[in-house]
């Protein structure tokens, strides 16, 4: 008979400093109950979110944890996952969340149209641009990310989600500055899943007290508030968070253009970096002990 509780896997001795398995139960109930809501609300059962949990036990004990090829057996995946050996004959890995081409494509340009310094004024706001002609140019700054979709094509389907205008002397005008795909949209779904696992994949990268540095992980929370206070601070919190983001796409842009491949040997340019801003604002529940604000 497998064992119910947690299994232990080999630690390093800087997790064993880590807490008890345990003692994550509490506050993995609290991070997933606004997923178990949306799973409800978009009728996911709980038999399909069991199937989909258990493919990803198996995918990640295989090849997250046991690194070394040799020790992929099933009698260690059910060790590690708990999940019958009959069972990881079945079971097959959940296939990869797909990225969107239209997703790529939308903010790579957006994010040159706003980092660019010829496509933005002194003050870092978009510049509206001629339709097309020599840069800068709407049809120049498509080209400069993908000839293999017409710039008019991209031109008329953000006139059509509101990205863009075209004022008196026809030239587009960047309406928003950041592409907020339409709810439910196939982007919008591959935000939400990048974005979040990004976020729990650095919080949990702190519990786990690597030797690196740790991630950036930081909020600032206030509790019982009054709803004028709280609209203050929500739109000033908005507001801070577009200047840094436009701000920090301006500096990745430029070094971008700066490396354009030309790392040194064995040092090729693989990685990638996700900064994210969230803010969240609710009706407070009891009155807590921490306070009426803090930082962590």
């Amino acid at each position: 008979m497998l064992p119910t509780g947690p299994i232990p896997i080999p630690a390093t001795s800087s997790d064993r400093a880590a807490a008890s398995p345990n003692l994550l139960l509490s506050p993995l109930a609290r991070l997933l109950r606004p997923l178990v809501r949306l799973l409800i609300r978009r009728g996911i059962t709980f038999p399909v979110l069991s199937g989909l949990l258990r493919g990803l036990y198996v995918e990640v004990a295989r090849h997250d944890l046991l690194t070394e090829p040799r020790t992929r057996t099933d009698s260690r995946i059910s060790l590690l996952t708990g999940i019958h050996r009959k069972e990881l004959r079945r079971q097959r890995a959940p296939d990869p969340l797909a990225q969107p081409a239209v997703v790529t494509l939308d903010t790579q340009i957006m994010a040159r149209w706003l980092g660019a310094p010829a496509t933005t004024d002194t003050a870092g706001q978009p510049l509206p641009l001629p339709r097309s002609g020599l840069a800068p140019s709407f049809e120049s700054l498509v080209t400069s990310v993908t000839r293999d979709v017409r710039p008019r094509a991209v031109l008329d389907d953000w006139l059509g989600q509101g990205l863009v205008t075209l004022d008196a002397a026809g030239r587009v005008c960047l309406r928003a500055t950041a592409f907020l795909p339409p709810p439910g949209s196939e982007a919008q779904l591959y935000y939400f899943a990048r974005n979040l696992h990004d976020h729990i994949a650095a919080a949990a990268g702190n519990l786990l007290a690597g030797e690196g540095p740790p991630f950036l992980e930081r909020s600032l929370h206030y509790d019982r508030l009054g709803p004028a206070a709280a609209a203050r601070l929500e739109a000033e919190g908005r507001k801070a968070a577009q200047r840094m983001l436009l701000e920090l796409n301006r500096l990745a842009l430029s070094l971008a253009e700066a490396e354009d491949g030309t790392g040194a040997p064995g040092d090729p340019p693989t990685r990638r970096v996700n900064l994210g801003v969230y803010l969240y604002v609710e009706e407070d529940g009891p009155l807590r002990e921490e306070g009426p604000g803090a930082a962590g």
